[in-house]
């Protein structure tokens, strides 16, 4: 076994970049910067006394997450050493599901989920984003004005999964509420964890006893023979997966078409593509800015940085996205697809389709129903939900001129 150099027992000392301070939120790329000035690997600190390594750059990215010898997405080493009410340990603590399996179980789990969503057919998947838009425009648009965040696209996503999932419109509040206590940490991150394990035993319960034309119920008859309790952990894992970065990634796009009338424009004449808006947050602004964890099974050195086992390598796709912006001067080509937001290797998104299915549609449909859509605050004014791992806006408020879906000579 090799054995650190002074300069990598030096790079352990350093000050760790604090990615849990309200700083993050506010200018994440002025904290990317300084990881990116440690070299491809930086030195962090994911909550108060909680390290972790963050990897900036790409070919080190890529390197971690097809290097399935060196590194395991177990988190079971590290769990150990960190106090139960982590702030983080919602979102890192380890699951027998396919996001912290190594190996064949991973396999199992994730041919499960992939013959799963295969079973959704793409113009039915595409009927719920739009009964869902219709809904939650027909609450908001005889007001003219709304937060799209809290009002649109994260009960969208609530609606279109439960729907997924084979639930009642009357549970999404409890569906959104859980997830976004989760995946912001803090405080609340143990009691929306709480909260979100019951509502999913409660569902396997219902489907176990009685099964639908729905997501778990498939998985409970894969043939694959995933047990109740495994199923259970495959729909911790994709509903809270589904709901909160794609409620991001379209939040985060309406944020960008809406401040930049011009483009705005194009969408709304067909002239571009919403596909385009969707593509150019997945490369500026992802909605999952940190993640896709692993843990070197070994003490070993990794990019010329000595890293320790039992301590979080997190990939910093912001990171690498504001890296690439600066070298290309912003400039890119339509339809390049070079980003990292799917992650790659064995444990990348296996679901990309269904995930940019209904970000294009409900932003779509939300502008056609209402063409006119103008932001209340300038982008640089908005604000951003703390925590390490997302890309989050707290709200985006909006006017419009009143319309309900349901008015004669509406649109579509």
């Amino acid at each position: 076994m090799t054995h650190p150099s002074p300069a990598e027992q030096a790079f352990s000392l350093a000050t760790p970049v604090r990615l849990w301070e309200d700083g993050f939120a506010r200018d994440p790329h002025a904290y990317y910067a300084a990881l990116r000035a440690q070299g491809p690997v930086g030195w962090a600190e994911l909550a108060p006394g909680v390290p972790a390594y963050v990897v900036t750059d790409r070919r080190a990215a890529l390197d971690l997450l097809h290097d399935t010898e060196t590194f395991s997405r177990d988190p079971r080493p590290w769990q150990a050493t960190v106090p139960d009410d982590s702030p983080v340990l919602g979102m890192m603590r380890w699951r027998p599901n396919t996001l912290f399996a190594d190996g064949g179980a991973h396999l199992r789990y994730r041919t499960a989920l992939i013959d799963t969503f295969d079973l959704v057919e793409p113009h039915d998947l595409r009927a719920m984003v739009h009964r869902a838009v219709h809904l939650l425009v027909g609450r908001f648009g005889p007001r003219g004005e709304a937060d799209l965040v809290g009002e649109f696209t994260r009960p969208l996503m609530a609606l279109v999964f439960n729907s997924l999932f084979g639930l009642p419109d009357s549970a999404s509040d409890r569906l959104d509420s859980a997830v976004g206590k989760i995946i912001e940490g803090g405080a609340q991150a143990a009691e929306g964890e709480a909260e979100y394990g019951g509502y999913v035993l409660e569902l396997i319960a219902a489907k176990t006893a009685r099964r639908g034309d729905d997501l778990p119920s498939w998985l409970l008859d894969h043939p694959a023979g995933l047990t109740a309790e495994e199923v259970t952990w495959q729909v911790f894992l994709t509903l809270g997966a589904g709901h909160e970065p794609t409620s991001n990634l379209v939040a985060n796009a309406l944020s960008r078409i809406l401040g930049n009338p011009a483009y705005y424009s194009t969408l709304t004449s067909g002239a571009r593509p919403v596909a385009d808006a969707v593509l150019e947050v997945l490369h500026h602004e992802t909605p999952l800015a940190n993640y896709g964890i692993h843990y070197a099974r070994t003490p070993v050195t990794f990019h010329g940085v000595w890293i320790r086992a039992a301590v979080p390598v997190v990939i910093s796709y912001g990171a690498l996205a504001h890296a690439a912006e600066q070298e290309r001067g912003g400039d890119r080509r339509p339809g390049d697809a070079s980003h990292l937001s799917w992650s790659a290797g064995p444990h990348a998104c296996p679901v990309k389709q269904h995930t940019v299915l209904i970000a294009t549609e409900a932003i779509e449909r939300l502008t056609q129903w209402l063409p006119d859509l103008e932001p209340e605050l300038p982008r640089e004014r908005l604000t951003w939900r703390p925590g390490p791992f997302h890309r989050s806006l707290t709200a985006l408020p909006v006017r419009f001129s009143p319309r309900s879906p349901d008015q004669p000579g509406g649109r579509p």
